[in-house]
């Protein structure tokens, strides 16, 4: 039979829908390229944002004919449970973020038996985190590797510890087993997972530290880049962020989501730091490495935020310059401190002060990589660019995107870039000569 998975969501659902075909492979399950073809349609979901929820519903009411078998697993599975069986006919079963490792016996059953299932406990963390092991399929040249799951912040608008659960970290020897065999299989990047990675090993008695780990990464031969997401500001210490000048393989960019440039909504959103000391880890991090590149998320339109609030936010971007933002408008969670909040903003004032910052963006990001010209980067090739033809795709270490033009199969290597043009998501180059490792 044929299986189709659709993600929504962030890096770790596309990391989980790849452990899931794995599993799924490995119990004699084909891949489907497009949902029409499936026998057996599993969607990965998000509910961290509206959007994303929503979109759920949307996809299965597309796919529910035709007799196929429909299963919804993550967070919007964790989040509704039973009740997305009720409210849709057409799916077969519910599996939560801490139930995937039950995935194909639960499917087995659905098979078997034509009975619905809903699987939503939380269980033991050895049990819910056996599930990130290496998949049988290996990226070519990155690949994922979750060294954690959930949160304990319960920031007041965050729904993630709700579904996904208290922070419970990997054993060490494990990840580290885990990175040796995917180096053994050609893998030059691994991107290490978590809601929160600087307080991995935290509850670990006896373990590794979040920076130990690094360093134990860092001796693997093979590997030569390291990259972690997601940081939080109130989490990341002085020891992580010396590595950054430190260790040659943990590369120059980190993703440290900032919310609001305004200390009184920070502290409405219990996120544990001020302005201050945001900028503080900004400043020491360019020190530890001047040329890092700097992403973050921001909200706007978060309960309460004045125009003078909004204008801190704007202000915060302009003195760090970010390289690039991921932004987003306040929408209630449910479950969230924040849903019940006083001062709920009209959404065309969310929608305006969006559109404002997302502008200013695009010129601070425009602005950055038009500057990387001239420049000679080291550049991971990853595969043929989508277009033009002859050229080849890769990444800098400080994840900016790269397209050069290129003679013979490079992917996997490590070459010498000059960048030529800067875009609004992407550098064109040339290879300089005789700089391929």
């Amino acid at each position: 039979m044929k299986v189709f998975i659709q993600t929504f969501g962030c890096q770790m659902n596309v990391n989980e829908s790849l452990k899931v075909a794995a599993l799924l492979k490995a119990r004699g399950f084909e891949s489907a390229s497009t949902p029409e073809e499936a026998d057996i349609v599993l969607v990965n979901t998000c509910s961290v944002r509206e959007k994303p929820e929503r979109k759920v519903f949307s996809f299965v009411g597309r796919y529910k004919s035709r007799g196929r078998v429909i299963g919804v697993m993550g967070c919007v599975a964790q989040q509704y449970g039973e009740a997305m069986l009720k409210r849709e006919k057409a799916i077969d079963f519910v599996i939560g973020t801490q139930n995937l490792h039950k995935l194909p016996d639960v499917l087995d059953d659905v098979l078997k038996s034509g009975k619905r299932r809903v699987e939503t406990g939380f269980v033991s963390p050895e049990d819910s985190l056996k599930i990130f092991e290496a998949p049988l399929d290996a990226p070519a040249v990155s690949a994922y590797v979750t060294i954690m799951q959930g949160c304990d912040r319960f920031c007041s608008y965050c729904i993630v510890p709700f579904v996904r659960g208290r922070e419970r970290s990997r054993p060490s020897g494990e990840i580290l087993r885990e990175i040796g065999d995917l180096a053994s299989r050609g893998i030059k990047e691994v991107v290490l997972l978590g809601q929160n990675v600087n307080r991995y090993g935290l509850n670990r008695e006896n373990d590794l530290t979040f920076p130990r780990l690094l360093r134990k990464i860092n001796k693997i031969e093979g590997i030569t880049r390291i990259r972690f997401v997601t940081s939080h500001p109130a989490s990341l210490d002085d020891e992580t962020i010396h590595l950054f000048g430190e260790l040659e393989t943990v590369c120059e960019a980190i993703h440290l989501p900032f919310q609001s440039g305004s200390d009184r909504v920070l502290e409405r959103m219990g996120r544990g730091y001020t302005r201050a000391m945001y900028l503080e880890k900004i400043e020491k991090l360019r020190k530890a490495a001047p040329e890092i590149a700097l992403s973050a998320d921001v909200m706007v339109g978060f309960p309460g935020e004045t125009d003078e609030d909004f204008r801190d936010t704007l202000d915060l971007m302009e003195t760090v310059r970010f390289d690039t933002l991921f932004s987003f408008r306040f929408t209630p969670r449910p479950m969230t401190r924040a849903a019940e909040l006083s001062g709920q903003l009209p959404e065309e004032i969310k929608l305006e002060r969006l559109q404002i910052l997302q502008d200013l963006q695009a010129g601070i990001t425009l602005e950055k990589n038009r500057a990387q010209a001239g420049k000679v980067k080291e550049v991971l090739v990853e595969r043929p660019s989508k277009r033009p033809r002859g050229f080849m795709m890769g990444r800098t270490r400080d994840n900016r995107v790269v397209n050069f033009e290129a003679t013979g199969d490079l992917v996997g290597r490590e070459v010498k870039v000059r960048i030529l043009e800067g875009y609004q998501n992407s550098l064109r180059g040339v290879m300089e000569e005789n700089h391929v490792y």
